[in-house]
């Protein structure tokens, strides 16, 4: 139990990590708006990894970029309630304002960035005890 504890602590702290260099990545001109969608995957895969410790990677790989997508092609409707959360600042940041193509090659990007990086995330140990 406690090395599930520590594991998801490790998890709260990297996905609060790319949340900040994602809010800061649109602050500045000079970062592509490609790079705010790519942590944004980045971060998805993250919190599902939190909540599905026990999960191998290719599997959080597929529920987060579906998630991503989902959400990606949700921007295709438009009603004045959900138009209305999507332009606060926070319902921008969670849904978007339009769909694009080239986020769906973002998220696409940020989720095979975290495959590739699989071998340096944190693992669940086996905490069977010999004693």
């Amino acid at each position: 139990m406690k090395a599930e504890i520590r594991m998801r602590l490790i998890y709260v702290l990297l996905i609060l990590t790319v949340i900040i260099l994602g809010l800061l990545s649109r602050k500045t001109a000079m970062i592509p708006l490609i790079v705010g969608d790519i942590l944004y995957a980045i971060m998805m895969f993250l919190i599902v990894r939190f909540f599905l410790l026990r999960s191998s990677y290719k599997n959080i790989a597929l529920i987060s970029l579906s998630i991503c997508y989902l959400i990606e092609i949700s921007q295709l409707y438009s009603a004045p309630w959900i138009d209305q959360v999507r332009n606060t600042t926070l319902g921008a940041l969670v849904l978007g304002r339009g769909f694009l193509w080239s986020d769906m090659l973002a998220y696409t990007i940020g989720v095979a960035i975290c495959m590739l990086t699989t071998p340096y995330l944190p693992k669940q140990k086996n905490t069977t005890n010999t004693h």
